[in-house]
Formats: C-alpha cells, sequence, structure tokens
C-alpha cells in the first residue's frame, strides 16, 4: 500500500507560503534580498529535526543537505532534488493568506480579498480535472507563492520519509534549495562541487506526468538612450529627446509577432520589461527568448538592427545595445543521454501516470546545471497560472510528485 503525503505536505506548504520570499532584480547582493533566508533558515532547522546529514547555509544563501545513502555495496549515482525558495517580484508575495479548498467542487472559486479575481473552469481547464482534489489559493491580493514552494514541500516530505525508513533502497540523496531563481541568478553563485551528485532534477513543473527536458534559450538586452539635454524653453533644433527615441524603438520592433501576447509553442519573442529614465537618458530592458540557437540570435540582430535604425534616425543622440547571455535550452545536452528523461518517465509509470513532456516556455535552475554539466531535467509539482493573483497548487499532485520522486531516487540505486 502506497504511503499518503498529503498531511505533511499541506503543513508544510501552508508554513512555508506564509513566509514572504521575493527576489529582487535589481539588487546587487547575494543572494538579492535577506528575506529569502528566513525561509532557508527554517528549512535548515526542520532538515537537523529529521536527521538529515551534511547540513550547510551557505554564505550567499543556497541550502544544502544528504540523505545517506542506504545502498552500500556497490557504487550508485548521488541523486540532487532542487527546488527554489524565492517568488517573483512582478506581483507581491507579501502577507500571503492562503485559502484551503477541500474536495472541490468544479465550480469557480471567488477570491475573498478580491471577488473580481475568479478562478473559472471554462477558462482554466486544468481546474475541471481537479473535482475533489484540495486546492490551494491566496485570497486575492498577492499570489500564493506555489512556484516553487510546491517544490520545496515535495522535496522536505520525501527527505522526512526516506530518513524515517531506511529499508528503502537508494543512494545518496542530495538536497539543494536555492535562491534568486526568478531574477535568472538562481545557481549563478553555486560550484558543482558544492552540490555534489551525478544527476539532478528540479521541482518546478506544472501538472501529473511532466517532465521538462527541453527549455527556452535566453538572452537579457539593455538599451541605453542618451539624447541632448537642454532648457525646453530654448530646445528648439539643439534638444534631443531620449524618451521619444525610446518610443521610436519599441515602434521599429515587432507588435503583432515575436512577442509573448503573440507567441506560443516553439515560437519565441522579444520582450520589453522595463523603461526608465529622463529627457536626457533612456533605459529599456529586454528579454530575448527562443528554443533554437539561431531564432535566438535572429532576436538579438532584430534587437540591434533597430537600435542601429534609431540612431541613424538622429546620430546626435548615442544608442548603444548591449546583449548578455542567459541560459540555453538544456535539450542540446540532455539529448545525448536521455537516461535522467527515462528514469523520470519510468518513475511515473511505476505510479500509475503517463509521463508527458512540453517545451517549457521559460527556464530552470536545470537549464544552467545542464549546460555546466549536470543533466537536470523538471519534474513535476502542481502548481498553476503561477505569477499573479489566480495562482493555484493541487495538493494531490503534490502528493503524486513525492511517490515519483520516491520511485526515481530507487530507480539510480537498481543494480
Amino acid at each position: 500500500m502506497h504511503p499518503s503525503f498529503v498531511h505533511d505536505i499541506e503543513e508544510r506548504f501552508l508554513r512555508y507560503v506564509r513566509i514572504d520570499t521575493t527576489s529582487c532584480e535589481a539588487s546587487s547582493t547575494v543572494p538579492s534580498t535577506e528575506k529569502q533566508l528566513d525561509l532557508q533558515r527554517v528549512l535548515e532547522s526542520e532538515l537537523r529535526e529529521i536527521g538529515a546529514s551534511d547540513i550547510r547555509l551557505t554564505p550567499n544563501g543556497y541550502l544544502l543537505a544528504t540523505i545517506p545513502k542506504t545502498v552500500t555495496n556497490r557504487e550508485v549515482p548521488v541523486v540532487c532534488l532542487l527546488a527554489h525558495v524565492d517568488t517573483v517580484e512582478a506581483f507581491s508575495g507579501t502577507d500571503v493568506v492562503p485559502i484551503i479548498h477541500r474536495n472541490y467542487d468544479g465550480k469557480p472559486i471567488v477570491l475573498p480579498d478580491d471577488p473580481s479575481q475568479v478562478l473559472d473552469p471554462e477558462a482554466i481547464p486544468q481546474l475541471k480535472e481537479k473535482h475533489g482534489d484540495t486546492l490551494f489559493t491566496a485570497s486575492g491580493t498577492t499570489l500564493l507563492g506555489g512556484d516553487d514552494k510546491a517544490g520545496v514541500a515535495i522535496i522536505m516530505s520525501l527527505a522526512k520519509h526516506l530518513l524515517a525508513h531506511p529499508e528503502i533502497p537508494h543512494g545518496d540523496v542530495r538536497i539543494c534549495f536555492t535562491p534568486d531563481e526568478e531574477i535568472g541568478r538562481g545557481v549563478e553563485h553555486i560550484e558543482l562541487e558544492e552540490i555534489a551528485a551525478d544527476v539532478a532534477y528540479t521541482l518546478d513543473g506544472g501538472g501529473p506526468g511532466e517532465i521538462t527536458y527541453e527549455t527556452f534559450s535566453a538572452d537579457k538586452a539593455l538599451v541605453t538612450i542618451e539624447g541632448v539635454s537642454i532648457h525646453p524653453g530654448t530646445a528648439k533644433d539643439v534638444m534631443v529627446n531620449a524618451i521619444n527615441l525610446a518610443t521610436r524603438l519599441l515602434d521599429f520592433l515587432p507588435q503583432y509577432a515575436r512577442t509573448p501576447e503573440t507567441t506560443d509553442g516553439r515560437s519565441g519573442f522579444i520582450h520589453a520589461t522595463r523603461i526608465e529614465g529622463n529627457a536626457a537618458k533612456t533605459e529599456l530592458a529586454f528579454i530575448l527568448r527562443d528554443f533554437e540557437r539561431d531564432g535566438l540570435a535572429a532576436h538579438g540582430n532584430a534587437l540591434q538592427a533597430a537600435c542601429a535604425a534609431l540612431q541613424a534616425l538622429d546620430p546626435r543622440a548615442k544608442v548603444t545595445c548591449q546583449i548578455t547571455p542567459q541560459y540555453r535550452n538544456m535539450r542540446y545536452w540532455l539529448e545525448n543521454d536521455m537516461r535522467p528523461v527515462e528514469k523520470a518517465r519510468e518513475a511515473v509509470r511505476r505510479i500509475g501516470l503517463e509521463p508527458c513532456s512540453r517545451p517549457a516556455r521559460g527556464g530552470t535552475d536545470g537549464s544552467r546545471l545542464t549546460e555546466r554539466g549536470l543533466p537536470t531535467p523538471n519534474l513535476f509539482c502542481g502548481m498553476y497560472n503561477v505569477h499573479g493573483p489566480l495562482e493555484w497548487v493541487s495538493l494531490g499532485d503534490m502528493d503524486k510528485a513525492v511517490h515519483v520522486c520516491l520511485e526515481l531516487v530507487q530507480l539510480w540505486a537498481d543494480a
């Protein structure tokens, strides 16, 4: 008989989401916000309570631990399970009030602190599959934080179970909770030697059975426009307004294609994420995304061409475009050795689900880890509509994810 983890998962998840862990892209500290350590310290204490080994909170805010191996008569690959503790800054993660919806009846869910926020099954098809499940939402004025505290709760529940049941055969299982994933720095300040694993999995995905081994490739870009500043009363034929040029730049870029709101599937995009400044100097931040290297380069070339056209429009201005690599599609490396994916598929099948994979229109810590040499596919953890007030998480899916991880560590220990 399979154990149920729902009680432990629920208690942990509700505890974790109440802790504000918003990261901050503008910050230069590591981690970017001190409050992420509030959750890391709670997790550190809980890992000690359940008997984990090698527990270490690094100066850069990474929490590491080991569940010692129970197979000792042969060499067994070391598996690492990762989740990130931070939440996105695009929507408030402060004073989260989680709401439990037990035995979901399939009807629209009105969030009480903002009744205009409604989870409607007609607009959210996944809800139709959750009749009778227990769901978690926020109250309407904040995000929930399931991304990725669902993953954190899943890993902690698995760790507790493995440590309480040494008869389960597995190798060393490493745990790594990362900060700053939402701002693209999730594994920037940790070495593979610190993780000390042969294969890894992030718990940072959606619906049951989902295994992600293909992500966007990503660059970011910063365009700086320096105009000519002068008193507006004497500006004729002298002033060059950087704000006006910034709006022209946006007009030069695609409006009805190659933007997030006009693409899906395998189509990439150019996305303006921030504009700030004044008439003298204005900055525009962009993210560039595509599944293929050539497509990503084409987006960068399009942005640079638009900047060149803007520069030619008024040579008195100074227009610069700096493109910085962020991460690459993990498929480029995993397709050379699909064992981590195949093991995950087998673990999913063992708990009675059908594995499914689709390209993720985003990135994970696993994108960078895989590129650096640690193969790290992504597993489901039951979170939906993330990064906004209509976020929700399925307790049933989280329970299934623990079972998948339980099978997975045993599969890697098979002789």
